[in-house]
């Protein structure tokens, strides 16, 4: 019996939550922006509705180049992110989807994908049936727009919720995948990064159908084993991978603007601190361990790097935080050119807090 996926995917969703907090702000050009503090035009764009992408604006730009490029359009808005509005709404929507689902996977606020095989009866016009069901609901409920592809894997179907976006509902049955997926270009196909794409399009390959015209042994020999054989058989429609159910990934962080950019390890490292305190109060309050340490660095020009330890055990220690986050730091910082702009600690892979706690456990 073919499996039935379904992959959601919510359209420039925190621009959409924005919007249903006030309307008018869907016909004018509407950028949500992570600001930096440092001033009105510094930091970097999270997302940006359709008004605003018609004027090349989309994430990750920074928010200078996005107000120069909406210099002629004076309805611009630009509003910070509001996290915790985001996923407020977030687990609403993803209640209406769970329901619809034999197998729930959350893969991000805006993304999940569902495995409808059984409730389906593994027939398609009924999953198209249960597809447009989740969009009315969700548009009903939260006044939000989402875009659905269904197939019977989880690459076509997450390729097909992006082929009429926004808004779109994208039926793929089997037979039909390899006449789908043909003339697409390969940057359709979900992971393949930039720099290989270059490279494939170097040598001739634009679309999935030239792909096609290459072994996998040609392909591993280009691109290494493990690239090679993803992209070989994400041509040929091929993804074994189930609907494994997960759900969101709880972490708790803290991010700081540096009082200057710098490569200076010594000056970046006195963030630290304080950014370690603030989340281990927060692991505190809520009673929980943590067993993964995490930070970002965050360059002058926008490009993060991000680093990570998993701890032997679970622990609510501020001294394994801080001691775990500086190591990284340090790690992440070596050979620095680039002047570092923002700096953020986290911590996750939690636990309940139980039984007797040392001292060091509470030492702030």
């Amino acid at each position: 019996m073919d499996r039935v996926v379904i992959h959601v995917d919510f359209d420039h969703f925190y621009a959409q939550c924005e919007e249903t907090r006030r309307p008018l702000l869907r016909t004018v050009p509407l950028v949500i922006c992570v600001f930096s503090g440092r001033g009105t035009d510094s930091g970097a764009v999270a997302t940006a509705n359709y008004v605003a992408r018609k004027y090349d604006v989309k994430s990750g730009i920074s928010i200078s180049l996005a107000r120069r490029r909406l210099k002629d359009a004076p309805d611009a808005q630009f509003l910070p992110v509001d996290f915790g509005f985001y996923g407020s709404v977030s687990e609403r929507a993803m209640a209406i989807m769970r329901k619809h689902a034999d197998v729930f996977e959350y893969v991000g606020r805006d993304e999940a994908y569902l495995d409808i095989t059984s409730r389906s009866s593994a027939n398609y016009k009924t999953a198209l049936h249960i597809a447009q069901q989740i969009k009315n609901e969700i548009r009903s409920e939260l006044l939000l727009t989402c875009s659905i592809g269904i197939s019977s894997n989880k690459l076509i179907a997450k390729i097909a919720s992006d082929y009429q976006k926004p808004d779109g509902l994208t039926l793929v049955e089997p037979d039909d995948i390899s006449d789908f997926l043909a003339p697409m270009s390969i940057r359709a196909i979900p992971g393949l990064g930039k720099k290989t794409e270059i490279r494939l399009k170097s040598m001739g390959i634009k679309t999935v159908a030239d792909l096609r015209q290459h072994s996998v042994f040609s392909l591993v020999e280009m691109l290494g084993k493990k690239t090679g054989t993803y992209i070989y058989n994400a041509a040929q429609g091929c993804d074994e991978a189930p609907v494994a159910e997960r759900a969101a990934s709880l972490q708790y962080s803290k991010i700081a603007t540096l009082g200057h950019d710098s490569t200076d390890v010594t000056f970046i490292e006195k963030s630290i601190p304080g950014l370690c305190a603030k989340v281990h109060a927060a692991i505190l309050a809520d009673s929980r361990t943590f067993r993964t340490v995490g930070i970002h660095v965050i360059q002058s020009d926008l490009v993060t790097k991000s680093r990570s330890v998993t701890l032997r055990s679970p622990t609510a220690s501020l001294q394994e935080l801080e001691r775990a986050a500086k190591s990284l730091l340090y790690e992440a910082l070596e050979s620095q050119r680039i002047p570092v702009r923002r700096i953020g600690v986290k911590a996750s892979e939690l636990g309940e807090a139980g039984g007797q706690q040392s001292m060091d456990d509470y030492v702030r």
